[in-house]
């Protein structure tokens, strides 16, 4: 099949991204082409990948969403296109997708839970909840690909989309994660690399958006460590936002030299080998593929509740999971008992039984699956459909 992948916005360190690149590979893999549609690219692109960046115009975010999307759909679906492409995949909401992967929460749901009937009337929900109606409305014909069953009832219960669009997704963990042999050896190395004493703590943080992930969270619970533990403690965290405003937060909390933060980092599997500690206090959070990360290195963790995979850490009791609301004395205090426990050994056993006993490795492979189910169904409907007009 010729399958076309739409996204807003491609950088190498995103969830969505990562999400979305695998399974292209794979789809490359089993001898689809793949063409590829974006108004933003950073990174290499992958050999064999047709790219197409369509320029947009709009000062916001939404308009210059929504140009991207009409320019997307006039290029694309026009007659001649419509019979180059069996598929267009789409990884954000937007109009004219046959099948949608749903990384982000419902949008109106949102929208009814912390705003009025003022900010209806706006132009930026006027885009979105458009193009979120575009994909779940009942009269669409797009399947959606979930990663989060949660999120699914959402959209259900407020779009009432039949539930037979739905396809319920296991998680897709990178194997690169999987904890290596020599992870002693890697630990080791890294570590020295970092300037960190054998019997310092390394606290690890991944991924964008700071504030959504939790980081001045996080530093707190450091700076309210007691002596001579929070002098032994570090905090890294590899991922990309507004570093200066976060360092100048370290110096407030007194933490300045142990608060490194050194952006998007393409060493995360051997960060994560070095570290004693995964730290996720995410304010919300869809999944969090980046807890199952942690889990198949091997390595205990602290998060808050509202993480949509919170519930893989507490089965696997590799770690402690916040009750929700967030209150910051609790996760000061839980950040304390765990640094000085002797159940470190204990969780990362847990971790590793429960990555070597799960599935968390194969949606790539089970999204590919279901685009090329859909490609046949809809070559089959569309045989049948030039029949009876003939």
């Amino acid at each position: 099949m010729k399958l076309a992948f739409v996204l807003f916005k491609y950088f190498p360190y995103g969830g969505l991204e990562r999400d979305f690149l695998r399974i292209a590979k794979i789809c490359q893999s089993r001898g689809h082409e793949i063409f590829v549609y974006s108004f933003i690219w950073e990174g290499d692109v992958p050999e064999g990948f047709n790219l197409t960046l369509i320029p947009v115009k709009g000062i916001s975010n939404h308009q210059r969403i929504s140009d991207f999307s009409n320019k997307f759909s006039q290029l694309v679906l026009n007659k001649e296109a419509t019979e180059r492409f069996d598929l267009v995949v789409g990884f954000n909401k937007m109009k004219d997708l046959d099948l949608y992967y749903a990384a982000d929460p419902c949008y109106e749901a949102k929208v009814r839970e912390q705003h009025g009937k003022l900010y209806r009337l706006g132009k930026r929900y006027k885009v979105f909840q458009g193009m979120e109606a575009s994909v779940f409305a009942r009269d669409k014909n797009v399947e959606l690909l979930f990663i989060s069953d949660i999120q699914m009832e959402n959209f259900k219960k407020i779009y009432h989309t039949p539930a037979e669009r739905f396809h319920s997704l296991p998680p897709g963990v990178d194997r690169s994660r999987i904890r290596p042999d020599n992870a002693d050896e890697i630990r080791a190395r890294v570590r020295n690399d970092l300037s960190l004493k054998e019997d310092d703590k390394l606290l690890l943080m991944i991924g964008t958006g700071y504030r959504r992930k939790g980081v001045d969270r996080a530093m707190e619970a450091l700076a309210s460590l007691s002596e001579p533990l929070r002098s032994k403690t570090y905090l890294l965290v590899a991922g990309e936002d507004k570093i200066s405003k976060y360092k100048a937060l370290a110096k407030k909390l007194g933490i300045e030299n142990q608060v490194h933060l050194p952006g998007a980092r393409d060493d995360v599997p051997e960060l994560l080998l070095a570290s004693d500690l995964f730290m996720h206090p995410a304010r919300h959070e869809n999944t969090g593929t980046v807890l199952l990360e942690a889990i198949a290195a091997g390595i205990p963790q602290v998060i808050s509740g509202v993480c949509g995979y919170a519930f893989h850490i507490e089965n696997a009791q590799a770690g402690k999971v916040l009750s929700e609301p967030f209150q910051q004395t609790q996760y000061n205090q839980v950040l304390a008992d765990m640094l000085t426990s002797d159940d470190w050994q204990q969780w990362q056993d847990n971790a590793l039984h429960y990555m070597r006993n799960s599935d968390i490795f194969s949606m790539p492979d089970k999204v590919s699956d279901i685009i090329e189910a859909t490609g046949k169904q809809r070559s089959v409907a569309n045989i049948y459909k030039n029949y009876q007009l003939d």
